[in-house]
């Protein structure tokens, strides 16, 4: 999985967490590598799960309080809209997949201690210089192929060679791949020295993932690299690509119609399995908001309301966003309201 980061990295670094918090909880190995802030506090940081039965009391909550957002909103919406079909707002299925986390605490030490973890923090390992130079790429690069590599091949990860005991799986979490503490210069330059750089270290490890098993979830700060040809090989070298769009520092953080929201999520890629072509969704316009406890995401729905208390400027933007609506938004779907995490 291959995330574009948020302009101050807040809810990227959540999502982050997330995919982690996920391993340990289902008894993953973890791996966490890290340039400028250390593996350690990363995973101290993570968010408590909801387990048994406190996730459908949280749940419950929210669900109330959102069912009061709409009791109010009906009260704007003209008559004749009210008797048909509302449409749910959840790109899932009612099947819960995953767990719930709570992101106002932190999860608990004895559950990070019922795991293996390992960890690659760059300035620990920069007195180390790699063994084989493998493609000529960053030696910061090499040396956290060759950490994924002997983490694989000696503890039971390689899924080419048969094991006696008991298979898991290596969750990989990378933070910030291409920022300048790795360095590379690609966020820093227009035309960067090295400019195969990054696209080299993800190749061989595509290569390693694909052999393995092992999932990884990468974050690269996007916003800072202007080569475009630089993001389009990044894109073609990953399964999923993901971009979350913070509306902070921005024109739409008080624009009344995305009052409900903190961001945009832009889906750019989705894998291929077993097909020539990938799945598309039903809608590509996704949103989403932290909540108290919950990270929710959700189908962009803007408010029907043009009153005087919108601006110009807000009307011309809801007209730009309606020609963007994708035709999937007007289906039916099943499922829940929302996609909680």
């Amino acid at each position: 999985v291959f995330t574009e980061e948020d302009k101050y990295n807040l809810y990227s670094n959540l999502l982050f967490k997330y995919f982690l918090a996920e391993g340990v909880v289902c008894g993953h190995d973890l791996f966490v590598a890290s340039a400028k802030e250390h593996p350690d506090n990363i995973l101290k940081e993570l968010p408590a799960p909801l387990l048994d039965d406190s996730y459908r009391n949280e749940l419950g909550k929210e669900a109330t309080v959102v069912k009061a957002e709409d009791s109010q909103d009906s009260m704007k919406i003209a008559w004749r809209y009210q008797n048909l079909p509302k449409l749910e707002a959840s790109p899932t299925t009612t099947t819960k997949f995953g767990h719930y986390y709570d992101v106002s605490k932190k999860m608990p030490p004895e559950l990070l201690q019922s795991i293996k973890w390992q960890s690659f923090y760059l300035p620990e390992e920069s007195h180390l210089q790699p063994k084989r130079n493998i493609c000529n790429m960053n030696n910061a690069y090499a040396r956290l192929l060759e950490s994924i590599q002997r983490i694989i091949y000696q503890q039971g990860f390689d899924g080419s060679d048969p094991q006696k005991k008991q298979k898991n799986i290596l969750r990989i979490g990378i933070q910030s791949l291409g920022f300048m503490l790795w360095g590379d210069d690609i966020c820093s330059s227009d035309t960067p020295k090295d400019i195969h750089s990054l696209t080299k270290f993800l190749y061989v490890l595509r290569g390693l993932l694909r052999k393995s098993l092992s999932a990884c979830i990468i974050t690269v700060p996007a916003h800072l690299i202007q080569n475009k040809a630089i993001m389009e090989r990044v894109t073609n070298l990953s399964d999923t690509v993901v971009g979350l769009e913070s509306f902070i520092g921005s024109e739409r953080e008080t624009n009344p119609l995305y009052k409900d929201y903190h961001g945009l999520v832009h889906v750019h890629q989705i894998p291929r399995l077993n097909s020539l072509i990938c799945d598309v969704p039903d809608t590509k316009d996704l949103a989403f908001r932290l909540k108290r406890k919950l990270f929710t995401i959700e189908r962009l729905h803007l408010p029907p309301d043009l009153s005087d208390t919108v601006s110009r400027t807000s009307k011309q933007d809801l007209a730009e966003s309606a020609k963007l609506l994708s035709s999937g938004c007007g289906a039916m779907a099943m499922g829940k309201k929302h996609l909680d995490f």
